[in-house]
């Protein structure tokens, strides 16, 4: 069976792959008929039950462990094409996961926002949509779909963009977890008064795993923030090695998503002791 690298290179071998600014642009060019139906999500998110809170989902003396619903990626490729993200979701709940994340993001994923609606009616647990959010609408559709929390990625939007798109979040009800991947991002993440940050090992545009950016970043997120290990994490020794870097959470997609048993995958992944004392109180 390929691995992932393998994997990776031959479908770079085979055809252009999408990075983040590609798929940003696409994103950007299908929002006109999202856009059409502004006042009427909007209307639908503020009317909207409320979501499991996602803070819930962590502060205690474990690493709380994200699984993620997850089809495929430009990196890895097909992951779990027949995937039913409300049983999936279920397993992870099961095996010890505290929050699940849903890849909405359909041509390059294969999700879709019915696969976070099912989420949210299977499990009792915080729920993050992952995607590509550049506009106010989508954080409109995101709370009216029954998110507790929505990802914002640094590195694709300016910093004003950023900026207002968790001021809304927050005025809807929405969770914030924005991710970056360089340091020069972390300032601009922490302006916005994040719920959490999340720190991606994966370059979006090269596709690269640096696990040594992660132990680099999470140092430097203050102590009051919830940190997110994110990407390059398959086993228990990966998960307490983040841990000793000062992550309060992983998540993880592949790993979980490819699983026979994907409860037995997540249990084996839960139950890591928090380092408290490797991050400055900022």
């Amino acid at each position: 069976m390929p691995n992932e690298y393998t994997r990776t290179q031959t479908e770079a071998q085979g055809r252009p792959r999408a990075t983040l600014s590609t798929i940003i642009a696409a994103t950007r060019s299908g929002l006109g008929a999202l856009r059409d139906r502004a006042k009427e999500l909007e209307a639908a998110a503020l009317s909207a039950a409320t979501p499991p809170a996602w803070r819930d989902a962590f502060g205690g003396w474990e690493v709380t462990v994200i699984g993620e619903v997850k089809r495929r990626s430009p990196s890895a490729g097909e992951i779990a094409g027949s995937l039913d993200p409300a049983l999936y979701a279920a397993a992870y709940a099961r095996g010890g996961g505290r929050a699940i994340s849903v890849l909405t993001e359909g041509p390059h994923f294969g999700g879709s926002l019915d696969d976070l609606v099912a989420v949210r009616g299977a499990v009792a647990l915080p729920v993050l949509r992952k995607d590509f959010i550049i506009d106010p609408v989508q954080v409109f559709e995101s709370r009216a779909r029954g998110a507790s929390a929505i990802l914002l990625i640094a590195r694709g939007l300016h910093r004003g963009e950023l900026r207002a798109l968790a001021q809304l979040a927050r005025e809807v009800g929405l969770a914030t977890l924005v991710e970056i991947h360089r340091a020069s991002e972390l300032d601009a993440a922490l302006a916005t008064e994040p719920d959490a940050v999340g720190v991606n090992s994966r370059d979006l545009e090269t596709f690269r795993v640096d696990v040594g950016i992660v132990e680099e970043l999470l140092r430097e997120i203050p102590a009051g923030t919830i940190a997110v290990a994110e990407s390059g994490l398959h086993s228990r020794s990966d998960v307490e090695r983040v841990a000793s870097w000062g992550a309060d959470a992983v998540l993880v997609g592949t790993t979980l998503a490819s699983a026979v048993d994907p409860e037995a995958a997540v249990r084996a992944l839960a139950g890591c002791p928090r380092n408290t004392a490797a991050r400055s109180a900022g």
